[in-house]
């Protein structure tokens, strides 16, 4: 009898799951098919065909769009909800080179370094937050103004010259494996989990989308548009410290120059991805394929030896692509 039931729970679980995936892959098709058609393209070039499918490039991939994808959890989150953050790029290059600075300068644990990382992210991400929240400032603005204080700090810190650590505990982060995967995928998991889980099954989730739908709205049925607005500046800082030591540890030091760009690579992981940037829209899965897409084109570029000039030129065009798209289908959707 018990073993009945417990048949009957692993069958409901199977088609529940089965369900999900079903739903997953009809939402995000066309993105799937393009960052599909995107890999077979890469796999037969005569230049990236003996290249691109290594073992080797694909750790190489996942660990390079690890970082991109941090910044995108929050980034998804703050677009939703009808805002942007250009911070995050500054925070990575700051938490970096303190991070980094906290073992080499200081002869402080790798723990505290870590801390000290995440928790530059999240004391910006909250002053973000908090003047988002408590006036009409466009977020634009605000975050214009952080990204500048924030580099800024960064260079007057080091001095414009890189915070080298040797160490290997601290390569570990960055450059190293857990089995045979890649230290910042693992990380990259778990942070997908607990984005997914406050995204999906958490009251911050389903006020997120309400805000980001109507603030108004949301503001009369009773929700806490400002505690929304900090609360989700203050998770997109978080994650853009948690990647400035990651990447900080991967190059062996914090420099001043990380993560410059960074803001917009993960502005078109969030786009290409299907957010919209009128926000009330928007998922981590969609993401998630938007992210893969930025790197393996990242990747092939190289791989085809593209002049980095050329490389922007590329990355933009597909930026306003996937911002024409979402136009299109807003434009649609008021018929």
């Amino acid at each position: 009898m018990a073993q009945g039931k417990e048949k009957k729970k692993q069958n409901a679980a199977a088609s529940g799951f089965g369900k999900a995936a079903k739903i997953y892959f009809k939402e995000n098709a066309g993105i799937i098919v393009a960052l599909l058609v995107l890999c077979i393209f890469l796999s037969v070039n005569p230049l990236t065909s003996f290249s691109f499918l290594t073992q080797k490039n694909v750790f190489n991939v996942l660990r390079q769009i690890s970082t991109n994808l941090y910044l995108a959890c929050g980034m998804t989150m703050v677009i939703i909800l009808g805002g942007i953050d250009l911070s995050v790029g500054s925070i990575i290059a700051l938490s970096g080179c303190l991070a980094a600075g906290c073992v080499s300068r200081y002869n402080l644990p790798i723990a505290v370094a870590i801390l000290v990382g995440i928790l530059v992210g999240l004391v910006v991400g909250m002053f973000n937050g908090w003047v988002i929240a408590k006036t009409t400032i466009p977020p634009f603005i605000v975050t214009l103004a952080t990204m500048n204080i924030a580099k800024g700090l960064a260079y007057v810190y080091t001095g414009g010259s890189p915070v080298r650590v040797v160490t290997k505990e601290w390569q570990f982060i960055g450059a190293g494996y857990i089995g045979p995967v890649p230290t910042p995928v693992v990380i990259l998991v778990l942070v997908l989990i607990i984005t997914a889980i406050i995204m999906n099954k958490t009251k911050l989730g389903r006020h997120l989308y309400a805000v980001g739908g109507n603030a108004q709205a949301a503001q009369f049925s009773g929700i806490s548009v400002a505690k929304v607005k900090f609360l989700v500046h203050t998770y997109s800082g978080i994650m853009a410290g948690l990647a400035g030591v990651v990447l900080a540890s991967r190059m062996y030091s914090g420099q001043p120059t990380a993560g410059d760009g960074a803001e917009m690579d993960a502005i078109a992981a969030v786009v290409v991805g299907g957010t919209s940037m009128a926000g009330g829209s928007g998922k981590i899965g969609g993401t998630i394929i938007g992210g893969l897409i930025i790197g393996v084109l990242n990747n092939g570029l190289n791989l085809m030896n593209v002049n980095s000039f050329w490389q922007y030129v590329v990355k933009g065009c597909v930026i306003l692509l996937a911002v024409y798209v979402d136009y299109v289908r807003n434009k649609k959707s008021k018929l």
